[in-house]
Formats: C-alpha cells, structure tokens, sequence
C-alpha cells in the first residue's frame, strides 16, 4: 500500500468483505467480515469504493435484474474480456439451451494476456448468455442465466 500510496482498499463478495486502510502509523488496519453485514461505512458514507461499487452494480446495469426461482447465474471471477470460444473459427462452449456439469467450460476471460476457462460449477441448462463476445466483463457481473436441473 506504501508504494502505490493507497490509502484504502476494500473488496466486497458474497458472504465476504475485506477492507484495508493505512493508519496514521502508516502501518495497515485490516478488517474482515463474514456473513450479511451492512456495506462498510466510510465515515457516515455507505457508497462502496473500489472493487466493491462495480461488483455491487453488476457490472454497470442500472437495476439488479429480480432473481427467478430455480434459475442461478453464473457470474464472472475476474475482471477481463469474456469470449465464448476459444478462437474466432470455434464453436461456442455454452448457448442457449446447452446442458452443463460443474465441470463444464462455458467461457474464457483473457486477464493480463492470460486466457482463463471458467467453468459452469453447476449443473443445468443455460437459459441465456447475457455478455457479448469480446466485450469486457467486471468482478461478479453475470455471464450466463442457468435454469437448474
């Protein structure tokens, strides 16, 4: 944090947040929290900062889409560029109507030059692909809607 002169980080997933400020010391104070606890506060200010305001508005949407009952959605563990084949002249890993396993490949987000495969982790149907190929995906945005089953 002293070299990139950070003053404040904090990193919100689900069940999950860490949030790390510079004391005066210049020594860092480290706080973690389990469980579904309010956003961290700020000094009376709830706006998240950082990584926690992108993963909390799904990756720029206006309105959280409502949750539909046996549909989960598999989200992005990354922030990269999302492509749905491993090259241009390839078939897709998952459409509309493809059946997946835990172990399924759905995607690929290239982070850093590297192209990571992300796998499905559930085993379903995928209802819809809701990211354009080539287009940049945040932490936590959802990538493909899955009906369970």
């Amino acid at each position: 944090m002293k070299r990139s002169e950070l003053s404040e980080f904090a990193v919100e997933e689900e069940g999950f947040k860490l949030k790390i400020r510079r004391g005066g010391s210049g020594q860092p104070i480290v706080t973690q929290v389990r469980g579904s606890n309010p956003p961290f506060q700020n000094g009376g200010d709830s706006a998240p900062t950082g990584a926690s305001a992108t993963a909390s508005t799904g990756g720029g949407t206006t309105a959280a889409p409502k949750d539909e009952v046996g549909v989960i959605y598999i989200k992005s563990p990354m922030v990269g560029t999302f492509y749905k084949a491993a090259s241009p002249e390839s078939k897709a890993f998952a459409e509309s109507g493809t059946k997946v396993v835990e172990t399924s490949v759905v995607c690929i987000i290239e982070a850093m030059k590297i192209m990571n495969e992300i796998q499905a982790e559930i085993k379903g149907t995928v209802v819809e692909v809701l990211v354009e190929n080539g287009q940049p995906v945040e932490y936590g945005q959802r990538l493909f809607k899955v009906r369970q089953g």
